[in-house]
């Protein structure tokens, strides 16, 4: 049976409930899907000011937000609404030589059930509009020493 067909026919069945402003046992045919991690994803962020400095690194799980990450609901929430946050910018991709500095991030894990192991850096614009994104999954950024 056609979805739009099941739930009208539910919402038939249902008479005096729907018309008494009590809800219906079934949901109704419109839902709002969250992007979000399963509790078994695990993120490991490891940042860098620089190639030679040390790294900084943290865990993250999201719902609920946890891990060793500094600022965990910031970090879940702009992974959350970013449509595909570790894309990587495509080779043939034209972009600006905007350089925002010599750091770099790895991220490796498991997002939504996908592997995940990818580089971040702020080397020209669409790099750093990539990291720009999901900024608060780097933390503060250590000072190149």
């Amino acid at each position: 049976m056609a979805p739009g067909l099941a739930v009208l026919l539910s919402s038939a069945a249902c008479g005096d409930e729907q018309a008494n402003g009590t809800p219906a046992d079934k949901p109704s045919g419109t839902t709002s899907v969250q992007p979000s991690s399963s509790p078994a994803d695990t993120l490991t962020i490891e940042v860098r000011a620089s190639a030679e400095a040390p790294a900084k690194t943290w865990t993250l799980t999201c719902e609920p937000p946890g891990g060793t990450h500094p600022k965990a609901a910031e970090a879940c929430a702009a992974l959350a609404k970013t449509k595909d946050p570790f894309k990587p910018v495509p080779e043939d991709q034209m972009c600006t030589k905007i350089y925002g500095g010599p750091a770099v991030a790895t991220v490796k894990g498991t997002w939504n059930g996908k592997e995940i192991d990818t580089k971040f850096t702020r080397k020209d614009g669409c790099q750093l509009h990539r990291w720009t994104q999901v900024a608060p999954l780097f933390g503060n950024v250590p000072k190149v020493r």
